[in-house]
C-alpha cells in the first residue's frame, strides 16, 4: 500500500509540474546570472540573463550545447526567476537553448509588471510568445524561423561561419522590417578568418553593422 501511495504521489507531482511548465509558471532553468550584454544592439548594457534549457536547432558550433537537453535542467518556479532578476537589474535577457520552446507569456508579464525590460534571443524556430521590449532574431540554416516572427524582430543577428553565410544573411534580411537592425557576427572559432571578410562586407554593404562577442574578449561571464 505504501509503495502504491508513493507512486501516486510521484505521479501527481509530475502531472502538476507538467501543467505549470505548460503554463510557463515553471521553466527548465539552466542558469541565471547578472552580467554585461556582450553582443548586438545592446552591447555594454548591464542585464540579468536567464538561460532556458531545451533546443533542437542543432548548431554544430553552439557554445552552450549543454543547454540542448531540457531534461537535464530542473523545472524552476518562474516567480523565483523573476524575484532574482528584480534584485539585480532593469533589463532581463531570456536566452537558451531555444526559449520559445516554452510559453514566455507568464514570465514576460511578471517582468513587465515589475518594471523590467524584457529581451529575448531566439532562432525564431518556434511560435512567438511573450511580451518583449526587444527581440533578437538569429536564424539558423538547420531550422529556419517561422514566417510570423520576422516582422517583430528588432535585431537580426547573423552568425558568419563561412563565406556562404553572407548570402544566407541577405536572404534573411529581406524578410525583416525596415526598422530591424542588421548585424553580422563572426562565429567565435572562425573569428580570425572571418572577421576581415565581415569588415570588408560591411563597408561595401553599410546597412549591416558588426557585432562581436565583447564579453569573451573582456572575460566577462
Amino acid at each position: 500500500m505504501l509503495i502504491v501511495s508513493l507512486a501516486k504521489i510521484i505521479l501527481m507531482l509530475r502531472t502538476e509540474t507538467n501543467l505549470l511548465i505548460k503554463e510557463g509558471k515553471m521553466l527548465p532553468l539552466m542558469e541565471e546570472f547578472y552580467t554585461i550584454q556582450g553582443e548586438g544592439g545592446h552591447t555594454g548594457t548591464a542585464a540579468y540573463f536567464v538561460r532556458i534549457g531545451g533546443c533542437d536547432v542543432g548548431c554544430h558550433w553552439c557554445d552552450v550545447k549543454e543547454s540542448w537537453d531540457a531534461n537535464t535542467h530542473p523545472p524552476t518556479l518562474t516567480d523565483t526567476i523573476v524575484a532574482n532578476a528584480k534584485a539585480h537589474a532593469k533589463t532581463v535577457v531570456v536566452t537558451g537553448g531555444e526559449p520559445l520552446m516554452w510559453s514566455m507569456d507568464y514570465i514576460t508579464r511578471e517582468l513587465n509588471s515589475a518594471g523590467l525590460k524584457t529581451h529575448i534571443e531566439t532562432s525564431g524556430a518556434y511560435q512567438l510568445s511573450g511580451h518583449w521590449n526587444w527581440i533578437c532574431l538569429s536564424p539558423k540554416k538547420t531550422k529556419l524561423p517561422l514566417n510570423e516572427i520576422y516582422p517583430h524582430a528588432d535585431e537580426l543577428k547573423m552568425i558568419i561561419h563561412n563565406a556562404d553565410d553572407f548570402l544566407f544573411a541577405e536572404q534573411e534580411a529581406a524578410k525583416v522590417s525596415k526598422k530591424c537592425k542588421l548585424y553580422l557576427q563572426p562565429e567565435w572559432s572562425k573569428k580570425e578568418k572571418m572577421a576581415p571578410q565581415i569588415i570588408e562586407y560591411a563597408m561595401k554593404h553599410p546597412q549591416w553593422q558588426i557585432s562581436i562577442q565583447t564579453h569573451k574578449y573582456l572575460n566577462i561571464p
